[in-house]
């Protein structure tokens, strides 16, 4: 049977990043969707270069809004599968009533859920920028490695880099610190299904805060799942092993999907 399912991407980076998961799931017979977010959708070396001014205005709530539009379009409710800050929307696009089964790999927090020092170590650099909440803001190489790819080697995390990253709007990490506009019902019955997953070596939405998430869902009596991955860090959507996250997501959303309690 073929499900769609619709990749939401975190930030600084691209839907390139699910790359691999496309591939993968596709031979498996499903048809996969990975929307840029609003004026986002080029080339990375062309995002580097000459990134859209508009992006600076861009927070949650506008693409949160931009994959409501697109999975509205689709004939049937998909899978929804977001890493990062794209885990956060997953858990908005559920709210909302769309989607028939969520994963979100590392999310960043809804309101509520507090951040560790680590985390807000990790997000140190932007929240200190002067007046970064209007700018659009480019990750350091540096940055990128002692928060996305810690642990991986240094050709790996260089080519990562090289691949993927991308200027991104700093209005998000203030909107996500101080819980503005990232709000959701812990106690929708009516949502689909959610997993949660954390990285057991991740410092950019450390297991901790990924627990305290799936806690809270479960204040609901939709079903809500949680799982942490051994040895990973924030980027194990694509870092040697993300095979196995891919599968046991796919097969958890596979046996889930259209599923409330």
């Amino acid at each position: 049977m073929t499900t769609t399912i619709v990749l939401v991407h975190g930030a600084w980076v691209t839907p390139a990043c699910w790359d691999r998961f496309i591939a993968r799931y596709e031979a498996r017979g499903h048809r996969c969707i990975a929307p840029a977010w609003p004026f986002d959708d080029r080339p990375v070396h062309e995002l580097r270069r000459n990134p859209a001014p508009e992006l600076a205005g861009i927070g949650v709530g506008e693409i949160v809004d931009h994959y409501a539009r697109v999975i509205a379009e689709l004939d049937e409710p998909p899978i929804i599968i977001g890493h990062s800050f794209g885990g956060l929307f997953t858990q908005m696009l559920l709210d909302r009533g769309l989607g028939a089964a969520g994963v979100a790999i590392d999310p960043a927090p809804p309101r509520g859920v507090l951040a560790g020092p680590r985390a807000i170590a990790s997000s140190s650099s932007v929240l200190r920028r002067w007046r970064a909440w209007r700018k659009v803001l480019t990750m350091s190489p540096r940055t990128f490695r002692a928060t996305f790819t810690n642990g991986m080697s240094q050709d790996e995390q260089r080519q990562v880099y090289d691949e993927h990253v991308v200027p991104t709007p700093g209005r998000l990490f203030f909107q996500a610190a101080f819980g503005s506009g990232t709000k959701v019902s812990f106690r929708n019955d009516a949502r689909a299904p959610l997993l949660i997953t954390a990285g057991e070596h991740d410092v950019t939405v450390t297991p901790g805060m990924c627990r305290a998430t799936a806690r809270k869902h479960r204040r609901s009596r939709a079903t809500t799942d949680f799982v942490q991955f051994a040895g990973r860090p924030h980027w194990l959507i694509a870092s040697p092993g993300w095979e196995e996250i891919a599968d046991h997501v796919l097969e958890w959303a596979e046996e889930h999907a259209g599923s409330t309690m």
